[in-house]
Order: C-alpha cells, then structure tokens, then sequence
C-alpha cells in the first residue's frame, strides 16, 4: 500500500515566542488605530457612499482628514498617522487618485495569519514609518538602514535589553564593513557624475588593474549615534521593540519577525498523494519549492482527481489572493489544464490583477512561443508584473534572487524603472522597494530606490 510521504516539520521558533494566536492579538492591537482608520475610510470614503469627498478621490485629502478626526474623535495628526501605518501594513491600497480597503482589513478579524503578515509589512517598511533626521546626509541614512538587520539579529540573540552604547559600537562595525564592500566604482549622482547605471551589469575591470583602495574611514559616533537613535525610534514606533533608558528591547512581536525573516519557514515538497486532497491554495504552497518538472506532475495529480470547471475556478480563486507567488503557479497550474481553461482565463482579462498572467497564457495557448509571449504586454502591464514578480521574490526567495531581479526589468536604467513602477500603482510598491533596497549590496543604487519607496508611501 502507498503511504502517504510525511510532512517535513517546519522549524521552531526560539523557546519563550507567544503562540501564533497571541502574536496576532499582539499585532490587532498595535495595528487597531490603523485598522479603525481605514474601516472608517471603506465606509465613509467607498464608491457610491453617501459621505465620499467633495473632490470626488478616495484619498485622505484635508477634508477627509478632517471628517475623520470629527467622526472618529481623534486629531487630525493622529489620523493621518494612522492612515500612513494602514497603507505600509497593507489594510489600503492607494491607486493613483484612488484608495480601497486591502485584502488585509476584509480578513482582518478571521485570519491570523493575514494580520501577521501586515505586521511583518510594516516591520519591513520601519524606515518610512518615522521621519528620519534633515540634517544628515542621505548617503549615511541609506547606510545605517543596510546595517540595522544585523543589529536587530544580535537584540534577537540577546534575548533582552541591550545597552544602546553596545548598539552604537555594534552599528559603527556594521557600517565600516558595508563601507569596506562598497564597489569601487563611485556613483555622485547630486554632484552629475554619473548615474544609479544600466541594469545589466557592467564588466568589471581585472583587479590587477585597479589602484589599491583607500581603507574606508572609521564611522563616526557623531554621525551614527543620531542615526541608530532614529532607527530605534522608528522600529519603536511601530512596535517592534522598546527603547528608552539607554537600552533596547525586542518585543515579542519584533523577536518573532526578527526569527522569521532569519529562519526563511520551507514548504515542504510533497508527492502527487500528498496533494490530492488539499485545496487549490494548500497545493499550490506545496509545489512551491520543486523544480518544474515535479510540480507539474503535482498539478496532473490534483487536477485528476477533481472536475475540470471546478479545479479551474479553485486556481483562478488563489491566483486572485494577496500572494504574488501563488498567482504565478495557479496559471502555471493552468497551463496543465491547457484549452479547457481558456474560457475561464479569458473572463479574467480585464481584472487587472490577473490580466498580465492571463494575456501570456492566452498567448501561448495560441501558440506564441513563451520567449516571445510578453510582446503581448504594453510596457504597463509588463512593468506590474515585474513589480508583482518582486513581490513573489520579496516573500518567498534570497536576497539574492531579487537583485537578480531587478536585472530582468525592460528600462535601461534604475532611474527609468523606478518612473515607470511609480507609475503603475501596484499595491505592494512600496514593501518591492523597501525590500530591493535593503537586499542590494551597492549603496548609491540602494540609496536611490529606498528613495523612490518613500517618494510613493508619501505620495510624491
């Protein structure tokens, strides 16, 4: 008889963490003047509600501002604080003119799991939460940003307060290292010397023939020491440790999302009988990890023992959820189906979420050839889908395979790029760039898209 594989078990988090349970408590309560916030923006602001705007947008204008202060009994300061912490977390998403309540706040009160993962949005966007200090310079903002994880990792392993004058000697290591690694080719774009470059990589010259490089200046303490004050204010600020008396402690939220972030949880891969009961969301997580030809059979296993109308509308139903990853394997899955799904993925054309993902499948369906099926897509939607592919690597992949990514874009250069993935709208732009941002080893390249981040959190 078949056995059905076991599972492999997923790894544990240190001794002590909350259950998952109490972690979302924890977070529904650090998150309830956001969640509050944008309920009442759904209700009062929604298409055809009778309390829209005068301007006729969804956005928080000053009216609307200060509509919400009147009806919610807060300042007008406190709301659009609330308002900025829903949009990093997810619970709004601005597009253009134009807000909707996310897939985060309709789950808000029946998914854990949704309201961790909008914590973890916001944990991850923890430099935009707080404004940072005006009279340092960018370059040293960008550069105690890169070196925070490695300081947050040692408050994690600490498991306790830490005295900020540790943190400062830890930051000051931290940032003379990335100032060690910096490439050697120098980027001034404010002085017009050069640009962020071309995406594709430049050859690099033979070391032999490079002059030695100057040993990088030791970091200062006058220059840090405001900085790490502001990194610990802003990660305080949004919850995930405790600061004040000359030490600092991660909360039991911030530790978990400091563990989750260095764990990276695995699916496990799981045989053909291993799936075929599960539904379309489950299966697809477990074929998450294998390569082409294993999932694949994956998907002729599930399909078979399922009606056709039915399996294609459970894929299209996953493909429309919140995780990019999951959208790209339902239309892989789709793929196996072949022609009986085109009816189907043709009545998802205009939706545009699924609309990229749609017109690449219609086109092989027809017979393009897959290198050439994105010629289908305007520069638009190929743009959305790169930013919706980050996304999926941004969650799911290595540091590594998102700057790889960013190889892979259609603009020339990071400047275009940027302009264009402004201009899409897509919903997770913001956690994309802050995630790029924080994985890229250049400094000047990271610098310039963790400025684009905050130019689209702040509407610029």
């Amino acid at each position: 008889m078949n056995q059905r594989p076991a599972r492999r078990p997923a790894p544990r988090p240190p001794e002590g963490t909350p259950a998952p349970a109490e972690l979302a408590r924890m977070a529904r309560s650090g998150l309830a003047g956001a969640a509050r916030v944008a309920h009442w923006a759904d209700a009062a602001l929604g298409p055809g509600s009778d309390g829209a705007t005068g301007d006729g947008k969804a956005t928080l204008s000053d009216a609307s501002a200060e509509r919400a202060s009147e009806d919610l009994g807060l300042t007008v300061a406190q709301v659009r604080a609330d308002w900025d912490t829903a949009r990093l977390a997810g619970l709004v998403e601005v597009h253009g003119d134009s807000a909707r309540p996310g897939w985060r706040l309709r789950a808000w009160d029946r998914d854990d799991s949704a309201v961790l993962r909008g914590w973890v949005a916001l944990f991850d966007a923890w430099s935009l939460a707080h404004p940072e200090p005006t009279d340092v310079a960018p370059a040293a903002v960008a550069e105690v940003v890169s070196a925070m994880p490695q300081v947050l990792s040692f408050l994690q392993l600490s498991a306790g307060p830490v005295p900020v004058e540790q943190l400062l000697d830890l930051l000051r290591q931290r940032v003379t290292e990335l100032r060690t690694e910096r490439c050697e080719v120098t980027y001034d774009t404010e002085a017009g010397h050069g640009s962020a470059g071309p995406l594709a990589a430049v050859p690099a010259a033979d070391p032999a023939d490079r002059a030695p490089a100057e040993d990088p200046a030791p970091a200062e303490d006058a220059e840090l020491a405001p900085l790490l004050d502001w990194s610990l204010s802003a990660l305080g600020s949004v919850g995930a440790l405790t600061y004040g008396a000359g030490q600092a402690t991660l909360t039991p939220l911030g530790s978990w999302a400091v563990w989750v972030k260095l764990e990276q949880i695995c699916v496990a891969a799981q045989s053909p009988a291993g799936n075929i009961e599960v539904a379309a969301e489950e299966m697809l997580r477990g074929c998450a990890q294998l390569r082409p030809n294993a999932a694949r059979a994956e998907y002729r296993a599930w399909l078979a023992a399922r009606p056709v109308g039915g399996a294609v509308a459970e894929l299209l139903a996953a493909a429309r959820g919140e995780d990019a990853l999951l959208r790209g394997l339902a239309f892989e899955a789709l793929r196996v189906v072949g022609a009986p799904a085109e009816p189907d993925v043709r009545g998802v054309v205009d939706e545009p979420t699924l609309r990229p993902y749609a017109l690449l499948w219609l086109a092989e369906h027809d017979g393009v050839d897959p290198e050439d099926a994105h010629e289908v897509l305007t520069r638009e939607e190929a743009t959305w889908l790169w930013v919706d592919t980050a996304a999926a690597v941004a969650d799911h992949g290595e540091a590594p395979l998102l700057v790889r990514h960013l190889e892979s874009a259609l603009q020339p250069t990071v400047p275009a790029l940027l302009d264009e993935v402004r201009a899409v709208g897509h919903p997770r732009t913001v956690q994309v760039l802050v995630a790029l941002a924080a994985a890229h080893p250049d400094p000047a390249l990271a610098k310039a898209v963790r400025r684009a981040a905050f130019q689209v959190h702040t509407g610029g």
